[in-house]
């Protein structure tokens, strides 16, 4: 047996010495398991100070919810662990797992290494893991949308087919080709248009009706573009953008007579800013279009015109001036301003061009480690089911199963459709994607339904408390009909009571009012036809906020207070 033994040690020791170690190699960290039981030795070899109480691995503390801005570093309310001590502690114990003789403070180090170093490798909601450290890697360029909004024929479709073809999203070939199409139509000058707005319906009127999607890129940042249609008639489908972004670029037309329309006359300037606010978007950037314009040419004098009378208004609406307005003058049809500065065809402006104000706004933060949520704002079947929505929160991969409220069913997300329809293996908050799913039928979805995380559902409800301010109508009580629209959700309700009114120092009156006129604030309890998927606004502002309309008109804005029969909803 000793012979033996010795001939396998020299052949260990032969194959030993023909190994090569890789100077370049990474070194090799152990990762070790929390959740398994610690290891206890049964003797110790030599003897050592009697070791400290170490602390059970579930007594540490829980990660706070970490709010993360993509192309930044990520922030957290509680401050990091020490990353040198782990990495000396994490070595010690390879070393001494690898003998059989173990002492007594090696158990020590091993337990206070479970219950220190290894807490943020736990899979936690609240915690950003490793998959999705990898996420933000391949999301590395931050994904804004931006939404054009302001009066009919303001110039908005002409200004995005423009931004197309100008970071080349659009060829050369397929413009020339718009153009000629456009030529032979008799409409010259909309063929920049036809990049957005795709049906012929909307060419040949030359009016967007539905809310169109594009994506263009620059060296900093992806964008998906909103462009919201202008017409009173279809503010449904402006709302319904709203809801999905990040920043609103308000176009204004300096053609003399168009700017009083839109503005003065009861236009939609006034009905889509104060929409645009509602739905959350804190950031304007106000695009004074049409400057090559031969009534205008340029003029300064009309541009300060327009800021001005613009101004108090923004003021009213929550707006600051100094940090939450941005003027610029352009041109969309000629492109000046939009991606390079005006240069010398405008003299008296030196300021950055649309697209260098865009990259220059702050970033957006977004809750990739948030639960799972995604209004759905679109839907149709091409080879299966395929809905269309922005992710308010968390993020998807492909095969994951999900879960549509309020119908609570379960599928599977089979396709990820990224920019310019590429297929993708993720998507994460901020992102404005389709999803192809398995296992459920077109019928089965509804607009507005919300898709979601199976183990962290949203709630539904058919009524709730409701903080309202009236802006149109002339006189509200109980009973009153409307159509509300949250996020991207459209449903009838009633205003089953008025429950208090609040004064400017925001009191509430001790007996429920008769009624309320424009101008005041009121908490109301307000029913809707079938469930609706909603959150309070302190919890969740994107699915918190809401308009009433009626007979065509914003009647009142809105935020969520407090949900009433979730309870028997959700059951």
């Amino acid at each position: 047996m000793s012979g033996n033994q010795d001939n396998s040690v020299d052949k260990v020791t032969q194959k030993t010495a023909e190994l090569s170690l890789n100077a370049g190699a990474k070194e090799f960290v152990p990762k070790f398991n929390v959740k398994a039981p610690v290891f206890t030795p049964r003797a110790a070899t030599t003897p050592a100070a009697a070791p400290a109480a170490a602390a059970p691995a579930n007594t540490a503390a829980a990660p706070k919810t970490m709010s993360i801005k993509i192309g930044s570093t990520p922030t957290s309310k509680e401050e990091p662990a020490k990353a040198e001590p782990v990495k000396e502690t994490a070595k010690a114990e390879a070393k001494e797992a690898s003998s059989d003789n173990i002492a007594t403070t090696s158990a020590t180090a091993t337990s206070n290494t479970a219950s220190a170093a290894d807490t943020p490798n736990v899979p936690d909601d609240n915690d950003i893991t490793e998959e999705e450290e990898m996420l933000l890697n391949e999301h590395f360029k931050e994904h804004m949308n931006v939404i054009f909004i302001g009066h009919v024929d303001a110039g908005k479709s002409t200004l995005g087919g423009n931004i197309l073809f100008l970071t080349e999203m659009v060829d050369k070939r397929t413009m020339e080709k718009y153009e000629r199409e456009a030529k032979e139509a008799g409409r010259e000058s909309w063929y920049l248009s036809w990049a957005l707005d795709t049906n012929q319906e909307e060419r040949n009127k030359g009016k967007t009706v539905e809310c169109g999607r594009a994506f263009f890129e620059t060296a900093r940042r992806r964008y998906t573009i909103l462009d919201a249609p202008g017409h009173k008639n279809y503010v449904p489908s402006m709302v319904t953008g709203a809801a999905q972004a990040d920043v609103a670029v308000l176009v204004i037309s300096a053609r003399k007579g168009e700017f009083e329309t839109g503005f003065e006359r009861g236009g939609q300037t006034r009905e889509h800013t104060v929409l645009i606010k509602t739905a959350g978007v804190r950031t304007l950037v106000v695009a004074i279009n049409k400057m090559d314009d031969p009534t205008v040419g340029w003029d300064k004098a009309r541009y300060d015109q327009i800021v001005t009378k613009l101004t108090p208004f923004f003021k009213q609406n929550g707006y600051k001036a100094d940090s939450d307005v941005i003027f610029l003058p352009i041109s969309g049809y000629t492109g000046a301003g939009v991606k390079d500065r005006v240069g010398s065809a405008c003299s008296w402006y030196t300021g950055p061009s649309l697209l260098e104000t865009l990259d220059g706004l702050q970033a957006v933060e977004r809750k990739i480690n948030g639960p799972l949520r995604i209004p759905i704002s679109e839907k149709f079947c091409d080879m299966g089911t395929i809905v269309s929505g922005k992710i308010e929160s968390g993020n998807i991969r492909l095969n994951q199963k999900v879960m549509i409220m309020p119908e609570k069913r379960i599928c599977e997300i089979s396709n990820i459709y990224g920019a310019n329809e590429n297929e993708e293996q993720s998507a994460i908050s901020g992102d404005n994607v389709r999803i192809k799913l398995r296992n459920i039928k077109e019928d089965m979805v509804q607009t507005g339904s919300v898709i979601v995380d199976r183990k962290h559902p949203c709630h539904n409800t058919r009524e709730f408390d409701a903080l309202l301010v009236i802006r149109e109508a002339k006189l509200i009580t109980s009973k009153y009909k409307s159509v509300m629209h949250v996020h991207t959700a459209t449903e009838e309700v009633i205003l089953a009571k008025l429950l208090h009114k609040v004064n400017k120092q925001n009191k509430r009156s001790r007996m429920p009012p008769p009624f309320v006129k424009k101008g005041e604030r009121c908490i109301v309890r307000i029913q809707t036809t079938k469930p609706v998927c909603v959150e309070t606004y302190s919890d969740f502002p994107q699915l918190g906020r809401f308009t009433l309309r009626d007979e065509g008109k914003t009647i009142a804005i809105g935020q969520i207070l407090k949900l009433v029969d979730t309870n028997t909803i959700n059951a």
